[in-house]
């Protein structure tokens, strides 16, 4: 039986639509489980490059889940593991908006961190809405650190031709919270026909319309409609991970007292007096300690993850230390 190599485009109930150059194939997983895949909410995501056997007319088995150059993944809190919503993406693009839902700087902070090995852009969808004095030094400050950002309005249509050009040639992968207009902008983008909904206005936050990832085919790009969703927890991965989340930390790597430092409670944490001193936004801070106490939540295993951690804890516990 030949095989092929295709791409993943949508996902449900254990059927994944694969694209190949022949055309479109609805496929199982052969025996129901990947090989050497296991501790994964999901063993295959929207993007993934598959090997599958065409079996009948549009109907294939996977067999094989190929290497990922880059992922978005997240905390699946039912399942207590990581699920990866979208694989091998050149960019992904996190959606906000002005107001209605709100502005939410940490919920960007924690798209940023569920990133590996792709690079961001921040989008501020419903500009016309106007931010803050707060909202808009925030805003300014993500790109201050290094990331792309857009203010855009779909409904008034504005640097709509701006984010097209940024895209042009890329796979994208659009992410953000229920109701801030992704597929609103979507559709105005590709001229597609994503189910759009209203904000609920009694709690101001957004409707589902979105139920699964979807690859979507562009005349100059590639672009992932993924589910809008009101909180999102980052990964459970190495929590020196989530320092490639905040480049405002390099400036002191290693300049703290223990190597590695996680910026937490350490004693004499360089990170952390720069916090204090208002060199590091006093709030992205906070957000980078609640991301840190998610992963402490989640298992035990990582406590004494290293010995200069398990030796600080120890002092820490003693009398002559009672101070830290």
């Amino acid at each position: 039986m030949s095989e092929f190599i295709g791409q993943v485009s949508r996902g449900i109930n254990n059927i994944f639509t694969v694209l190949h150059e022949s055309g479109s194939y609805q496929c199982r997983i052969w025996g129901k489980q990947l090989k050497e895949i296991s501790g994964e909410y999901n063993p295959i995501a929207v993007g993934d490059y598959v090997r599958f056997s065409v079996t009948g007319t549009g109907e294939g088995m996977i067999s094989e889940r190929l290497e990922r150059r880059s992922t978005f993944t997240r905390w699946n809190a039912k399942g207590s593991v990581n699920q990866t919503v979208v694989a091998n993406m050149d960019l992904v693009v996190c959606i906000s908006s002005c107001d209605n839902p709100p502005f939410r700087p940490r919920f960007i902070d924690r798209v940023i961190a569920c990133c590996d090995n792709v690079p961001v852009m921040i989008v501020l969808n419903k500009s016309d809405l106007g931010l803050s004095k707060f909202e808009k030094e925030r805003f300014k400050l993500y790109r201050d650190l290094g990331w792309e950002t857009i203010e855009v309005s779909a409904l008034k249509n504005k640097n709509l031709k701006k984010l097209n050009k940024a895209l042009i040639g890329k796979t994208v992968a659009f992410v953000g919270q229920s109701g801030v207009g992704k597929s609103t902008l979507i559709n105005e983008l590709l001229g597609s026909d994503q189910r759009t909904a209203e904000v609920c206005e009694k709690y101001n936050r957004g409707r589902h319309t979105t139920n699964h990832s979807l690859l979507l085919e562009g005349p100059e790009y590639r672009l992932v409609d993924t589910p809008g969703v009101r909180e999102i927890m980052v990964p459970h991965t190495d929590k020196q991970q989530l320092v490639k989340a905040f480049p405002e930390f390099e400036e002191y790597r290693g300049r703290c007292a223990f190597d590695p430092c996680f910026h937490e409670e350490e004693p004499d944490c360089m990170v952390r007096a720069a916090a204090i001193e208002g060199k590091i936004d006093e709030d992205r801070y906070e957000s980078y300690l609640r991301m840190i106490a998610s992963l402490d939540e989640k298992g035990p295993e990582w406590l004494g993850k290293s010995e200069a951690t398990q030796e600080w804890r120890s002092r820490r516990e003693s009398d002559e230390h009672k101070e830290y």
